[in-house]
């Protein structure tokens, strides 16, 4: 699709820019193309692994070789070695003790997608890359972009198998069900919404022109409360990645109320105090509803805010999008806690907030200064 995507404009930067120098509005499109097709498959790399965090599949792979995994085993030799190697780590010794081998491939299986996606993620990055900078598509500041973005694909799948390792790891002073860190859990997302940020705001700018908007004052406060808002969506994203890590989210299944308490407790039962914040499931849930709470109040204030001003009818409807995005994944917040944590409801939150933090990123760029 990605491929597809692309080679529908080439053959119009053929027949267009024959004359022309290169870069121009036409390679500019084509570019803008690409990257919007590489945020999307980095959302799938998202979700992807988030199901597959859902599922406790994420430790079912207890190797990593960039060439050699990308088979997976085919004879039930292959598969009885694949499962004797799960064996000798925590996850199996202390919860999975009695699983079958149809029920280790599922978890495999999982696993396996994960990084075969993200895989062609690098690919999607790397390949076209090459062929533009030959082709001489980009100026010198997309040269840059490129290369980083290459880079922090590379730096993603060493975080991810930085993660797993962690959860491969005995701990005998500790009786908790094995899991990877919450720390590295959610540097690896947060590096995964970065590279997606910066993929999408790029492929935006490159193919959506800007608005001539006139800097007045009330505009240019917007476009600064448009960037903090954005700052929280991410930061409340961020935060979820502690939830799952912890599985905070199965515990004070209520809503308003967590037990029969505004604020619970044991919300800073560890010591020293800032331990809390990242390794305790009460205080990372609470957290976690305020930082939500928090932006679905900034995007509403964002909305009204806009209402009172002249914006063009683009720049509207990707405000009143995100407001309605907004609302749409507290509600599905809230149903996830208050019935348990279902996977598929998870990953439909866990997708939302993707949904959202796009969202946010359009609205920026709708609001976006005209370079001079």
């Amino acid at each position: 699709c990605l491929l597809s995507f692309i080679y529908t404009d080439f053959s119009e930067a053929g027949a267009n820019t024959a004359p022309a120098t290169v870069p121009n509005a036409a390679t500019n499109r084509i570019l803008g193309r690409w990257l919007l097709g590489c945020s999307g498959l980095v959302v799938g790399a998202v979700v992807l692994g988030g199901v597959t965090r859902l599922t406790e599949s994420g430790l079912s792979m207890v190797d990593w070789h960039l060439v050699r995994e990308m088979k997976p085993p085919q004879t039930r030799a292959e598969w009885e070695a694949e499962f004797a190697k799960y064996r000798q780590f925590p996850e199996f010794k202390i919860m999975n003790h009695d699983m079958t081998l149809p029920e280790f491939k599922f978890i495999f299986y999982m696993e396996w997608g994960h990084r075969m996606w993200g895989r062609l993620v690098g690919l999607a990055y790397v390949l076209p890359t090459i062929y533009f900078w030959k082709k001489g598509y980009f100026n010198r500041s997309m040269k840059g972009r490129a290369l980083g973005l290459c880079g922090f694909v590379f730096f993603q799948g060493l975080l991810g198998w930085y993660m797993v390792k962690s959860g491969l790891e005995e701990k005998p002073e500790s009786y908790d069900v094995p899991r990877v860190s919450q720390y590295r859990l959610s540097a690896h997302l947060g590096s995964a919404l970065l590279l997606y940020c910066a993929s999408l705001w790029t492929g935006l700018t490159l193919m959506v022109e800007p608005h001539k908007l006139a800097n007045t004052k009330r505009l240019n406060q917007l476009r600064r409360f448009a960037k903090g808002t954005v700052g929280l969506v991410f930061l409340t994203a961020l935060s979820g990645a502690f939830v799952a890590g912890l599985d905070a989210g199965l515990v004070y299944n209520s809503f308003p109320l967590m037990g029969d308490r505004w604020i619970p407790d044991d919300l800073l039962a560890f010591s020293p105090t800032l331990k809390n914040f990242f390794e305790n499931p009460t205080t990372v849930q609470f957290d976690h509803r305020v930082l939500a709470i928090s932006s679905l109040t900034a995007i509403t204030g964002l909305y009204m805010f806009s209402r009172r001003m002249m914006l063009p009818r683009r720049a509207k409807i990707a405000i009143s999008c995100l407001t309605a995005m907004a609302y749409a994944q507290v509600a599905l917040g809230i149903s996830t806690l208050l019935l348990y944590v279902p996977t598929p409801l998870a990953a439909t939150h866990q997708s939302g907030s993707v949904a959202l933090l796009s969202l946010a990123i359009w609205v920026l760029a709708e609001l976006r200064k005209v370079a001079k």
